[in-house]
């Protein structure tokens, strides 16, 4: 069974021993924002809805409790939590990977330097291959440990955790046994030493962050925790976790340096497979990790964007411009594809990769009377694929340049995205017949963990491949839709 905590929704996925989806339960998550760019959720919610789907899973199959052999965890990765160790109650809601109100922190930061003389830039980027943006958990854990009253006394004195979502489930579900991550959500912490493999002392120093708080980093297919009979009818093991954007990896089968996807959910997160070599970007891209297993690590390059599939619900919820986000395929097939001159930048908590600009804000431009719900709706659906194109130059001026891309998500049950994904990227673009991938990879790392597939290789022969998508778009009208959405990026980064 797959556990999968993502920022809008938690679901459980249970396989058989093939790969094949027995039953899905799903329920959503919500968000609250107190503050201009503050993101922040409940983590009893969050506990909660894993702890509902995953029950409703296992009545929906007819199976029994003892009947599944391992559970994965996925989750979403650099949301900060900080829990009573006594008793598992946290000091503060989450604070969610979209949550800037460190960017004041982070900007003094790229002028500091640490104790021996060090750039902070030059260290973060060098120890856990990640740049200086409040995305990440380090300055959400420093925030906490400042704000929320005696918690930094607390912290010292042993009776707080640390953790991202996985390792808050682990302690949940294991009744506080375990206090334990991955390697994969320890890289996205901006405290872990991705060459060493473990905590990097000099950044928790840095930050102010004792070492107590810290859970124990393991492979990414281990003996986690055994979720307590209370919880689901029977103790079952937890024998894999992944942050989701590697469980997407993973589940897209990308083993072999240079196999490359692309998740659409609440985001858009592109990632490279690089081997066991870590690479060093010259475009602001990410280094991390992209599994390990059996003490081996895999690293990847990763370019991330923050608003992907929430800018469609954005459509929905607080635009009314549609009532299912089924319909945004009607109304881009309305318009041909096209948006008649209208960009959307949907930098609604801040611009990614390759920018890493916390500030900066959505846009809408190109409007006239003649611009229509429907040309909205196209350009916010291509704002995606343009975004994703950043990415790939990014890649290949990284030398990662990719030939084939692998997709999935949510948002790519639209066949009108993934043609016009195909046609802007230039590239060739495949669909697995399983979207939800990100699920898939925590049962196949689950699997390996129990013993149930013995190695990658296994992994991969689970993959089947949906439809391939070919462009077919001018090559001039696809630089004019690259020139206009470089222009809406430089007002929006212009201020």
């Amino acid at each position: 069974m797959a556990l999968d905590q993502g920022t809008s929704s938690s679901r459980a996925i249970i396989y058989d021993v093939t790969g094949q989806i027995i039953t899905i339960a799903q329920t959503d998550i919500e968000l609250f924002l107190p503050a201009d760019g503050w993101v922040e959720q409940d983590p009893e919610q969050l506990w909660h809805s894993i702890l509902t789907v995953g029950r409703q899973a296992i009545a929906q199959s007819g199976l029994a409790a003892d009947a599944i052999k391992a559970i994965g965890i996925t989750n979403q990765r650099e949301t900060t939590l900080l829990w009573e160790r006594a008793s598992g109650k946290c000091v503060h809601n989450a604070l969610v990977w979209q949550d800037r109100r460190s960017a004041a922190r982070c900007q003094l930061m790229e002028d500091d330097t640490l104790a021996d003389g060090r750039r902070v830039a030059e260290a973060i980027s060098d120890i856990t291959g990640l740049i200086i943006d409040p995305y990440f958990s380090s300055t959400k854990l420093a925030w906490l440990l400042d704000n929320v009253a005696d918690a930094r006394r607390a912290a010292q004195d042993g009776q707080l955790c640390f953790g991202t979502v996985d390792s808050f489930l682990l302690w949940k579900l294991s009744k506080g046994r375990t206090h334990v991550t991955d390697a994969t959500n320890a890289s996205r912490t901006q405290l872990f030493d991705i060459n060493e493999q473990s905590w990097s002392q000099e950044l928790l120093d840095y930050f102010d962050i004792p070492q107590a708080l810290l859970p124990r980093v393991l492979d990414s297919a281990a003996d986690f925790a055994v979720a307590d009979a209370e919880w689901f009818g029977a103790p079952i093991p937890i024998t894999g976790v992944a942050g989701d954007q590697q469980a997407a990896l993973i589940g897209q089968a990308c083993f072999t340096p240079g196999m490359s996807k692309s998740t659409y959910g609440t985001g858009c997160f592109a990632m490279t497979n690089t081997g066991s070599e870590r690479s060093h970007s010259q475009q602001r891209l990410l280094t991390t990790v992209a599994y390990r297993i059996s003490g081996q690590t895999c690293y990847a390059l990763e370019g991330s964007i923050f608003v992907a599939g929430q800018a469609v619900k954005w459509l929905r919820d607080q635009l009314n411009l549609i009532d299912d986000v089924s319909e945004t395929q009607s109304a881009f097939e309305r318009c041909q594809g096209d948006s008649q001159g209208v960009f959307v930048v949907p930098a609604f908590t801040g611009l990614g990769a390759p920018y890493w600009q916390p500030d900066a804000r959505g846009l809408i431009t190109g409007l006239t009377l003649d611009s229509s719900r429907d040309h909205v709706i196209t350009a916010t659906l291509q704002s995606v694929a343009l975004q994703t194109t950043e990415l790939m130059r990014a890649m290949a001026n990284d030398g990662a340049a990719v030939k084939t891309l692998r997709i999935d998500g949510g948002m790519v049950v639209n066949d009108a995205l993934c043609q016009f994904l195909a046609d802007i990227l230039d590239i060739e673009v495949q669909r697995p017949k399983d979207v939800e991938t990100t699920a898939k990879g925590a049962a196949l790392l689950a699997a390996l963990g129990c013993g149930e597939l013995t190695d990658l290789h296994d992994a991969a022969s689970i993959w089947h491949l949906d439809q391939t998508f070919t462009a077919r778009m001018p090559a001039a009208r696809r630089q004019q839709l690259l020139e206009g959405y470089a222009q809406a990026v430089a007002q929006v980064l212009a201020g």
